[in-house]
């Protein structure tokens, strides 16, 4: 299938409500161009300066997510830009963040990765650490940066239930959260989980945002 048929056929099983960004990472340019072509306009990617060099060629009405690891010595090649980042887990990156929005009169929009699994590879705050950000002084003090949610990625397993289990945690820490430092803030609404293989899981358990690659550009090629 062509990533033009992919995109229909996932839109038909997605509501309406639910946010496609299409993990472009590693991919070129006209497969992008081809799923913009198409009416997809929500991109991720996961390597700071790759996403600028393809912002550069790309039509300006794209959204780019940023949705890997962020070094802090990369956030001003992204800040410029950036529709939104889906991947803060200290306060040190945020005032990053903040920092370089400011030089740009941005204010950019941000979600807080929330940690959903033992592995070591995963990167993320639990929830006190959460907490211990948003009651910061660092934090409180910002005014270049927009908290518009939480984030997270499921362990890579087969057992369906544990998957679950992960999804169910982040909209219950999602959910505590907004109660108790976002309760009047109707920006702080997102929650970004699900891939290609657990989306529909995740839209279950109460995503607003699936991070979809393979099934869009099929499979990827990590030589390139």
């Amino acid at each position: 299938m062509t990533i033009s048929e992919n995109l229909t056929q996932i839109i038909k099983n997605i509501p309406s409500n639910v946010k496609l960004v299409a993990v472009s990472k590693t991919k070129p340019v006209n497969d992008i161009k081809e799923a913009y072509d198409w009416g997809q306009r929500l991109f991720g990617e996961n390597k700071a300066l790759e996403m600028r060099d393809k912002y550069l060629v790309l039509p300006k009405d794209i959204q780019w997510h940023f949705i890997g690891h962020l070094q802090s010595n990369k956030v001003k090649y992204i800040v410029p830009f950036v529709s939104m980042i889906h991947s803060v887990d200290s306060l040190k990156l945020l005032q990053e963040i903040e920092k370089e929005a400011k030089k740009c009169n941005r204010i950019v929009d941000c979600l807080l990765q929330i940690s959903l699994s033992d592995e070591e590879t995963k990167f993320g705050m639990n929830k006190q650490e959460a907490e211990k950000l948003l009651s910061s002084d660092g934090y409180l003090n910002m005014k270049s940066v927009n908290l518009c949610g939480v984030m997270g990625i499921g362990s890579i397993t087969n057992n369906k239930e544990q998957t679950r289990k992960e999804f169910s945690f982040l909209t219950q820490v999602f959910l505590y959260l907004k109660h108790k430092y976002f309760s009047n803030n109707n920006e702080f609404k997102e929650i970004s989980m699900g891939m290609s293989d657990d989306f529909q899981i995740a839209i279950e358990e109460g995503s607003t945002v699936i991070r979809i690659g393979s099934t869009v550009f099929g499979q990827r090629n990590y030589n390139i």
